[in-house]
C-alpha cells in the first residue's frame, strides 16, 4: 500500500467518523427531545389525577349542595302538614267543647 492509498483510506475513514460524530450528536439531541417528552407526559399525568380528584370533592360539595333545597323543602312541607293539622284538631276540639 502506498501513500496515496493510505491517505484515500484514512479521508475515508475520517468521512466515516465524521458521519458518526453528526449520527451520534443527533441520536444525543433526540434521545433529550424524547426525555423531555417523557418527562412532561409524567407531570401532565400528575396534573390529571389532582384535577380527577378536586372534580370528585367538588361533585360531593355539588351533591351536598343539592341536597339542601330538598331538605329544607321537606322541613317546610311538614310544618305546614303540623300547622294545618294542630288548627284543624284545635278547631274540632273548640267546636266541641263549645257544644257542650
Amino acid at each position: 500500500m502506498d501513500e496515496t492509498e493510505v491517505a484515500v483510506k484514512l479521508e475515508a475513514h475520517e468521512q466515516g467518523i465524521d458521519s458518526l460524530k453528526r449520527r451520534a450528536d443527533d441520536l444525543e439531541t433526540r434521545s433529550k427531545v424524547i426525555q423531555d417528552l417523557a418527562i412532561s407526559v409524567n407531570r401532565m399525568a400528575v396534573s390529571i389525577e389532582s384535577m380527577l380528584q378536586e372534580l370528585d370533592r367538588q361533585g360531593n360539595r355539588l351533591e351536598t349542595l343539592e341536597r339542601v333545597p330538598a331538605e329544607t323543602g321537606k322541613v317546610i312541607k311538614a310544618a305546614i302538614i303540623t300547622a294545618l293539622s294542630g288548627g284543624l284538631i284545635g278547631a274540632v276540639v273548640t267546636a266541641v267543647l263549645q257544644s257542650m
